[in-house]
């Protein structure tokens, strides 16, 4: 039997303890000594980060103790923050920043310190057996000024004497030696690019003592984002290039020019939001495995040497990532829509698929799951954008007669950046209750190539708000949801879409910011490095545009906003200083306008903690309830909503 409800208030199983709880998150595996490991994200332990080890008879256990988190700071997102050698596990401890080694073959060993204790955050390691020691990107906070970015040697005898490799470049990632340890490999880039604008390749010989030799610029033509690096069995480089519009796999010629291995119409890549990230790598005969996406929807497949035919390999996944190989066999992490995030193990004799490592299961029937549904719809200047679209789903509940569900509106952060088809309980949350949501890639996202992702340069806070405002209509226009609750919420980035969005149009009758953005001169003038130029694409030089900062401002227009907004802010966010949060909650309070204030000490840009995910869902469906007047079916703590 079904129950008649109004959308809103229907009883679902998917409830915040349940989204902390159920699934960690999986990344960074790797192989060594015959055990597998990866880096597992715990809302429930604080948001800590802890390297797990699969040995060779299944037994899974954390190889790096408890209260340890293993997390790096560089460019405040952070990465690969660890690597195992030898049964040696070197580590970014969250806490001081410091790298360590602990053995991992003696169960009483301590974590050695192996840099000092200064101003420095370290990511992105590979291992110099020559040398013996770690290269990697280091950040170095205590110099005056912004921070500089380099490329380190840091020695394993713990004499903690770091060497310089490479500096002058504001930004590096992805320093890679060859398979004999002679030639290293790097990307870097410069202000203002941002790593999916401009990044050029370069290749280095190694001196006797370590030190780079002839260092050569070998692919970059001042107009492509080049990112993935990596050697093939044969020490062959390869890297993965947008210069033809989509990011493609290449290989670096004899002569010195990289040759596409299969041109294809997808993205072999993501941005480079952190160091590290990998969709492809080779097992020992040099077959390559790789993931691609494709109108969103990722898949996986091989590519023998010397073909240039693509072989998919079947998978229940449409989003895949953190590929690696050893041997003749891969590790992954996939998601569906309706399968939670976990790590699998490819096996090239049989390409067949393993689960290794998954959250608990699921303890609700899947009709409790919407499927997304992708579209492509119209939108400002006879352009189009993309979105997936989740009705409503409860197999307990269905509505009134002549009613329509309320949507809310999703916008991803980044800008540059998706959204995503794989199985999002937080999407879900809302969906199981009676909440229709759409999940935009407007303009600027990433997997529909470099030309859309450039379509909102110049353009931020305009394009990207067109295309939330014709994703919302068309859902409208199609009958599908009600025009009177429509709610737009995003985070980071995602949240100035939000505000900007509110302030310009008309449309939406409620609002949530999470750690988003007001105030353009502001962000621009304090954000940290690595985002500190960001805007002169997005927006314009500053400040010689101030004007143009200052227009797209929500803090400066809010006489604009007619409609109720509820702010989630971390107190500790570098990317997103409070004060972004602050100045349009007073803003808005002052002109009397309903607005809702959650701050969380501890956290930073991203929320972490179980206990903070659990209050700003709750807090959001109380404040949903208020603004379009129904009452949730969750037992929910009453937030104060100012002058409503």
């Amino acid at each position: 039997m079904t129950t008649t409800a109004a959308y809103g208030s229907w009883i679902s199983p998917i409830t915040p303890a349940l989204l902390t709880d159920a699934a960690p998150g999986y990344a960074f595996p790797q192989f060594d000594c015959g055990n597998l490991y990866w880096l597992e994200s715990r809302p429930w332990e604080n948001g800590r980060s802890v390297v797990v080890r699969r040995t060779a008879e299944g037994v899974v256990e954390d190889a790096l103790p408890g209260p340890l988190s293993c997390r790096s700071k560089v460019h405040e997102y952070g990465g690969a923050s660890y690597l195992v050698a030898d049964d040696v596990l070197y580590f970014c401890l969250y806490d001081d920043q410091r790298v360590y080694a602990l053995n991992l073959q003696d169960r009483q060993s301590l974590p050695r310190p192996l840099t000092p204790d200064n101003d420095c955050c370290y990511a992105d390691f590979c291992f110099d057996r020559r040398h013996q020691r770690l290269i990697c990107v280091a950040e170095n906070h205590g110099v005056p000024g912004e921070p500089e970015n380099l490329l380190v040697g840091i020695p394993l005898d713990g004499s903690m004497a770091t060497q310089r490799l490479c500096a002058g470049a504001d930004f590096y990632a992805y320093p890679r030696l060859d398979n004999f340890g002679e030639r290293l490999c790097w990307i870097s880039w410069n202000h203002p690019n941002m790593p999916w604008d401009n990044t050029e390749l370069w290749l280095s010989g190694l001196a006797a003592d370590g030190t780079l030799a002839n260092p050569v610029r070998v692919a970059g033509n001042g107009d492509e984002a080049i990112t993935q690096p990596r050697w093939s069995p044969a020490n062959q480089l390869h890297f993965v290039s947008d210069r033809d519009n989509w990011w493609n796999l290449y290989c670096l010629a004899d002569a010195g020019s990289g040759e596409s291995l299969r041109p294809l119409t997808a993205e072999f890549a993501t941005p480079l939001w952190v160091l590290g990230m990998s969709n492809y790598d080779f097992c020992a005969d040099g077959t390559l495995l790789c993931s691609f996406s494709r109108d969103g929807s990722w898949q996986l497949a091989t590519l023998s040497p010397g073909t240039s035919t693509l072989l998919t390999v079947a998978t229940d996944y449409s989003q895949i990532s953190d590929v690696r190989c050893h041997g003749d066999r891969a590790w992954l992490v996939g998601t569906s829509p309706q399968l939670q995030t976990e790590l699998a193990e490819w096996r090239a004799s049989d390409c067949s698929l393993i689960s290794v490592a998954h959250g608990k299961s699921l303890s609700f029937e899947p009709g409790y799951l919407s499927q997304p549904q992708p579209i492509r719809f119209p939108t400002a200047n006879g352009r189009s954008a993309h979105a997936f679209y989740y009705p409503p789903a409860n197999p307990q509940y269905r509505a009134p007669p002549g009613t329509l569900p309320p949507l809310i509106v999703v916008c991803h952060g980044g800008p540059t950046g998706a959204a995503s088809t794989g199985l999002n309980l937080k999407v879900q949350y809302w969906s199981s209750r009676g909440f229709a949501v759409l999940d935009v890639n407007y303009r600027g996202s990433t997997g529909y190539g470099r030309h859309y992702r450039q379509a909102l340069h110049g353009l931020w806070g305009i394009a990207d708000v067109e295309d939330v405002v014709a994703g919302a209509r068309f859902l409208i226009d199609q009958g599908w949801v009600d025009s009177e609750k429509v709610a737009i919420r995003g985070s980071s980035a995602g949240g100035y879409t939000v505000l900007a969005a509110l302030c310009f149009h008309d449309l939406f009758r409620a609002g949530a910011c999470l750690y988003g953005i007001g105030d353009l001169e502001t962000l621009a003038r304090d954000t940290h490095k690595f985002e500190s130029r960001y805007l002169e694409r997005l927006v314009g030089p500053y400040p010689e545009q101030q004007a143009v900062y200052r227009e797209r401002s929500p803090v400066h227009h809010v006489d604009n906003f007619h409609c109720p907004v509820i702010f989630f802010q971390g107190l500790d966010d570098k990317v997103v200083p409070p004060e972004q949060a602050l100045s349009m909650v007073k803003a808005l309070r002052q002109k009397r306008m309903p607005v809702a204030y959650l701050p969380f000490p501890g956290e930073s840009h991203g929320f972490r903690k179980a206990e903070t995910i659990r209050q700003s869902l709750e807090a959001e469906l109380y404040f949903y309830g208020r603004v379009f007047d129904f009452k949730p079916a969750d037992n929910l703590p009453t937030i104060t909503i100012f002058n409503l």
